[in-house]
């Protein structure tokens, strides 16, 4: 099975001109790359107690070395075993990773802060772009580089504001920080998408002549992606949904039920491409719909397969990004075509960090600002050192910047103009720096802020009291299934006074009325006899059970 894996493998990063036409240096190359990336996994694995030493710097440094031996091997001529591809990215590496990123997320605490997220990943994101596009365009004269274009300029505004939070999510704890770790990781997704949108937004206007109209045309496009993005990975999966709710798979194959999932999430990303919306965006929302309600309509074998399969599935994407960029960094050709100014380089490298660091601040404290201003109870605000870790956090570039910058910069893997391979050895100067430098200092900054970061106010799961809020808490569940009859619309009065609640209320109530008994979902699956689906599980009797196979953080 693993040699046709490799076989199958080798012959479409083939035809994707991403090695060697020759069969024998295709299957050498996957090889050795997969070999690799089980060095990158054991090694990770024996500095896990070095929780900053992450999987995502070790495959950077396993990546550095492996391109500095075949560097020497081949005598100064290659250093990569595989030439980058932006398809490669894209279309099979980066929607695992955001898919398993919406199908994990704890949702409530996702849209509990939803307004802040697109506060920071939005609004943020366009204010970053703005900072270091008119940045770049003032300091960059001063070392004389005259190639570059309005649109260049731009580009590079979208292409460094695409951060990589990853380093600092693998540091924070979802349990013990949960209002910090949603607003890092939703802002992380968000503002991928984001930047995304934009470089393709300003990718298919002429920038020559930039005037009101223009600036309009490129906002509309972008609300209008944002919001049918959305949209088309929501419908997605509640189509999901639906089918397996209706034609009850479960009781005939788990491999049906896995397979359709996997399937329909490709699909909502795939055909977001080829509308021109974002994939990111349809990718991540039909993961957290997914979560919502097909998840809770398969068997339990499908349940535990989906999750592990998903999360595995994103954690190879990531080792693989990783230790591309690390390789790709002695790539020679570059290096040389920059070579004749590498005082350049050096100054553009430093000019593109102190303008991420800027664009950082420029929204970070101001937006946590306002933030704070609608928030009543203390525990909602961002204090200060929060603030400081998220823009920290932010501070980090990673393999979107990469692939965007390869996009705007090279023709067919290779650069062509100096300047252009100035811009790329720049970039991922930029993202080496930011990943290991910042990353490895991201746990020493947590423990500085943040020392305190147990939350004491959690009870023991072996107390009384522990099981007694089990209890009250599969009760509260309970009198919420039984009162979805009692469904109300909402006043205006009850929305202006407590929005957050009111909205998450009626929210809940319309999600088990209308929603839940269409498309199913925790609790709304009745049992079959005759069906592999567990009876605990897609009962709404034994509401107890429930609770118990998904936390209360994971529903909307």
């Amino acid at each position: 099975m693993g040699v046709g894996v490799g076989l199958g493998l080798g012959a479409a990063m083939s035809r994707l001109g991403l090695v060697s036409t020759s069969d024998y240096s295709s299957i050498v190359s996957i090889n050795i790359f997969v070999a690799l990336l089980c060095a990158c996994i054991v090694i990770g694995h024996l500095l896990e107690e070095y929780r900053w030493v992450n999987e995502s710097i070790t495959a950077l440094l396993i990546g550095l070395f492996t391109g500095a031996v075949i560097l020497l091997s081949t005598q100064g001529k290659n250093s990569r075993i595989l030439v980058f591809s932006e398809d490669l990215f894209f279309i099979y590496l980066l929607p695992p990773i955001i898919f398993n990123a919406g199908f994990q997320v704890k949702k409530k605490q996702f849209f509990r802060n939803f307004i802040t997220i697109v506060l920071f990943g939005a609004v943020g994101t366009l204010i970053s772009f703005i900072v270091i596009s008119l940045g770049a365009l003032g300091l960059f004269k001063m070392l004389d580089i005259s190639d570059l274009e309005i649109g260049d300029y731009l580009a590079i505004g979208a292409i460094f504001s695409a951060t990589d939070s990853v380093c600092t999510l693998q540091v924070l704890n979802q349990d013990e920080t949960p209002l910090l770790y949603s607003l890092v990781f939703g802002e992380g997704v968000v503002n991928d998408a984001t930047s995304v949108v934009l470089f393709n937004a300003i990718q298919n206007f002429d920038l020559v002549h930039i005037d009101a109209t223009v600036v309009l045309e490129v906002v509309g496009n972008f609300f209008y992606l944002f919001f049918t993005s959305t949209f088309l990975g929501v419908f997605a999966g509640l189509l999901s949904a639906y089918i397996i709710k209706t034609l009850y798979f479960g009781r005939h194959s788990t491999d049906r039920e896995v397979s359709l999932m996997m399937l329909m999430a490709y699909l909502s990303y795939m055909l977001a491409e080829l509308l021109d919306l974002s994939g990111i965006l349809t990718v991540f929302f039909c993961g957290i719909v997914m979560s919502h309600y097909t998840w809770h309509n398969v068997t339990e074998k499908s349940r535990i397969t989906t999750k592990h399969t998903f999360a595995t599935l994103s954690f190879i994407a990531e080792i693989f990004l990783f230790l591309y960029v690390g390789m790709d960094a002695l790539d020679i050709e570059k290096w040389k075509l920059a070579s004749d100014s590498p005082g350049k380089t050096v100054g553009i490298s430093s000019i593109l960090l102190g303008l991420v660091m800027v664009g950082r601040a420029a929204f970070v404290f101001p937006l946590s600002f306002l933030s704070n201003l609608t928030k009543r109870s203390p525990e909602g605000k961002i204090t200060f050192n929060q603030q400081i870790i998220i823009w920290w956090a932010g501070l980090m570039r990673g393999a979107v910047s990469i692939a965007l910058a390869y996009n705007k910069f090279t023709r067919a893997g290779y650069t062509q103009l100096p300047s252009n391979a100035m811009m790329i050895t720049s970039t991922i100067t930029v993202v080496l720096f930011s990943t290991m430098v910042f990353g490895f200092l991201t746990k020493p900054l947590l423990w500085l802020l943040l020392p305190m970061r147990h939350n004491s106010n959690l009870p023991d799961p072996s107390s009384s009291q522990w099981s007694m809020n089990r209890s009250l808490l599969g009760s509260a569940l309970e009198s919420q299934l039984e009162s979805r009859q009692d469904f109300r619309y909402p006043t205006l009065r009850s929305i202006l006074t407590r929005p957050t609640r009111s909205v998450h209320y009626y929210w809940r109530r319309f999600d088990n009325w209308v929603l839940r008994p269409v498309f199913g979902g925790r609790g709304f699956v009745p049992f079959v006899p005759g069906s592999p689906t567990e009876p605990n599980i897609h009962t709404s009797h034994d509401v107890n059970d429930v609770r118990e196979e998904i936390p209360e953080e994971q529903e909307l």
